[in-house]
């Protein structure tokens, strides 16, 4: 039956009606074709680009555009080639003109033939290029950045150049092996550690195999060949680093590590540790033993009290704390290398005195000492120890025709009564030496519980002193300094006062060295520092302001930047501030001190030795370091009926007029003193003659009361 034709209606025979099907159908299978095609296209993970035989383009996806960042209003289908280089170069992607680039392109056009060429572009990228001609002309590119491949490639090729360099120029021997137990990998320094070729170890060499060569060539002494290889199974199963020492024939050392790789095998890396091991042995023996005395050290002496205290059956034992009395003058006076030699002796001493080769001795530092004493039998049995070690230590030791005299004070704690585990008996008996030492010395004090309370009061004085300053409780007190030959008052010490409200008057004597342990010196010297210098700047022009400063605070590192700070808050001039400092100051000669002390003095400020005459190398300070003064001590001046005494006063007045310093004696109390003192030409008095420790503004009436009198006297 005839059908209409679409357009007019009118009837179409069937058989062109199914010719029109069939015409239908194929332009819908060539569309659906074409659009494939394009998606296929599209979804390219690369770019492509399809030109005919007249060079024009005729299909190109989104990643060629990407890639070379063309504009793709501009590169439609039909675009000529050398115009699409043209607009590359327009753009500035390309690295060249579009010339030569045409011109590498055109040989691989006209010949019609495969091929493949990279190209740089401006940026930096690398872009690989498939050429592959069509059967009807024309041709079909494809491009692919591979700039990351390159570097990949590259920084592959650096890693081996790098992996080669590391083993060429390795310390260690290395071996590694495969997941088969073959090794692949053999470096120039094992050959060398073992004197042996690679003929001996050729690549695929057997664990076992290497192993058996090596006791076969007689580098190494008799090992069990099978028990390793097992270790080294082991340790790849476990997935762990093993490690082990191989002593060679030769009597070096080899430290052998097997580390297993993640992806199978393992390495295994040969080093050399002869002399390791020998200075190991030494530090060992250094480790756990004093090296000026060769005693056992504390880490030693914890070690065997430790395993004595773990044995179940532990039998009592007496814990001895020692400490040699007066042993800080035998440094001052003889010096360091004397003390030295004295710790020796001491050393040999305690060793005598001790029971067989049981009890133990050492040394924790300085002149301390700790005993073990084992096979305790009681209290009398310790005290036997005790009285012998103070006998002992008694005597005389006599170095290079002198003798030398300490003494030696001990506390005993007993376990387990006093004490189960080593810190309590050790804290115990530093306890009782801290009782012996408190009741005159060279004594021996068992510990007993109430001792405790003399460690908590001290405790509980740090915690006191920590919260004076920020509380306020500190104030100063100021003495006055006369000149002897005129009678007019030159200046004041200040003088540190802690009213506390519990304890209420402290002491110095008993605070500031606790100051000084705990480092709280440090910021209560910058207080008292910038107070006096606060004070002195009302008083009247030229009148000086001491200040007494401590070892501690000169090692703190700030001091001379507080110092100057002080100065420029108060307006006090430079030459006003004398700062007072004891022989302990310069006792280690540290460089940093004595720099920080010349610098201060640089400025104007007075420097004086206080306590002259209390230490035992006082003359050797004052070649050390010029001071401006030295403080002859209250002792000596109490003492100057005395005839040695007076000699004494009298060679130190004569010292410092020789050195062109200033004498000034502390401590004055009577005018037979002070008449004393002017006969010799000390140059200066300071004491209750001259006048009492007095507030700031008691100590400013009098100076300014002296000043007005001596205007109009």
């Amino acid at each position: 039956m005839p059908v209409a034709d679409a357009k007019d209606g009118s009837a179409v025979p069937e058989r062109e009606a199914k010719g029109m099907d069939r015409s239908r159908h194929m332009e819908d299978e060539l569309r659906e074709q074409n659009e494939r095609f394009s998606a296929a296209v599209e979804n390219m993970s690369h770019g492509l680009c399809m030109f005919d035989a007249e060079e024009r383009m005729i299909i190109c996806n989104g990643n060629y555009i990407n890639i070379f960042c063309l504009d793709a209003k501009v590169i439609r289908p039909g675009i000529r080639f050398l115009d699409i280089l043209r607009h590359s170069v327009d753009i500035g992607i390309a690295s060249q003109s579009a010339d030569e680039l045409y011109a590498i392109r055109k040989p691989y056009i006209d010949q019609a033939r495969p091929s493949t060429y990279e190209e740089t572009l401006s940026d930096g990228r690398i872009i690989n290029i498939s050429h592959r001609p069509l059967a009807l002309g024309g041709w079909v590119s494809i491009y692919e950045d591979i700039t990351e491949q390159r570097r990949a490639q590259q920084d592959l090729k650096e890693q081996h150049r790098r992996f080669d360099a590391a083993l060429a120029n390795m310390s260690q021997g290395l071996l590694m092996y495969d997941a088969d137990g073959k090794m692949i990998v053999r470096n120039g320094r094992f050959l060398e550690l073992y004197n042996v070729t690679a003929a001996d170890f050729p690549l695929g060499t057997t664990h076992r195999d290497a192993l058996e060569r090596l006791l076969e060539l007689g580098i190494y002494t008799k090992i069990d060949v099978d028990s390793e290889v097992a270790k080294t199974e082991a340790c790849l199963v476990a997935k762990k680093m093993h490690s082990a020492y191989r002593h060679l024939t030769d009597g070096r050392t080899v430290l052998v590590t097997r580390q297993p790789m993640s992806g199978g095998g393992w390495v295994a890396t040969f080093d050399d540790v002869t002399e390791r091991r020998r200075t190991e042995d030494r530090m060992t023996h250094l480790a756990h033993h004093d090296m000026l005395t060769g005693l056992p050290n504390r880490s030693m002496f914890r070690e065997r009290l430790d395993l004595a205290l773990e044995d179940t059956a532990a039998t009592p034992l007496a814990i001895f704390s020692l400490d040699l009395d007066r042993f800080k003058v035998v440094n001052d006076t003889w010096g360091h290398p004397a003390g030295d030699w004295l710790l020796k002796g001491v050393a040999e001493r305690l060793q005598r005195c001790l029971r067989g080769e049981t009890d133990v001795v050492a040394r924790f530092g300085g002149d301390e000492f700790v005993i073990i004493q084992f096979n305790f039998k009681g209290i009398a049995d310790a005290e036997k120890l005790a009285k012998r070690i103070i006998e002992a230590i008694a005597k005389p030791f006599r170095d290079k025709s002198r003798d030398i005299h300490v003494g030696i004070s001990l506390g005993i704690a007993v376990f387990p009564d006093d004490g189960g585990d080593a810190d309590t008996l050790l804290k115990n008996a530093d306890t009782a030496l801290y009782r012996a030492k408190s009741e005159g010395r060279n004594l021996y004090r068992f510990f007993e519980p109430g001792m405790d309370a003399m460690v908590q009061a001290r405790r509980a004085l740090e915690i006191d002193l920590e919260t004076a300053l920020p509380r306020q409780e500190f104030d100063l007190d100021f003495q006055p300094i006369m000149n002897i030959a005129s009678g007019e008052i030159v200046g004041a010490e200040a003088l540190m006062r802690w009213h506390s409200p519990t304890r209420g008057t402290v002491a110095p004597d008993n605070f500031i060295p606790v100051a000084e342990e705990t480092g709280m010196i440090v910021p209560l010297g910058e207080w008292a520092l910038r107070k006096a210098c606060t004070a002195a700047a009302s008083w009247p022009a030229g009148l000086r302001i001491a200040v007494n400063v401590s070892a501690v605070q000169l090692k703190s590192g700030s001091f001379a930047r507080n110092v100057i700070s002080a100065l420029a808050f108060s307006g006090v001039p430079a030459g006003r501030l004398e700062l007072e400092i004891t022989e302990t100051v310069l006792m280690d000669e540290s460089e940093a001190v004595l720099r920080t002390l010349r610098q201060l003095r640089g400025l104007g400020i007075r420097i004086a030795l206080d306590d002259f005459g209390t230490g035992y190398s006082s003359l050797g300070y004052l070649r050390r370091f010029p001071v401006d003064k030295i403080k002859i001590d209250r002792s000596f001046i109490h003492d100057l009926g005395n005839r040695d005494t007076a000699a004494i006063v009298r060679t130190v007045i004569g010292l410092g007029a020789e050195l062109g310093i200033t004498v000034t004696a502390e401590g004055v109390e009577t005018e037979a003193q002070l008449d004393i003192l002017r006969g010799n030409g000390c140059t200066e008095a300071q004491g209750y003659l001259i006048g009492v420790p007095s507030n700031a503004a008691d100590i400013q009436r009098l100076l300014k009361s002296r000043a007005l009198h001596s205007q109009t006297g």
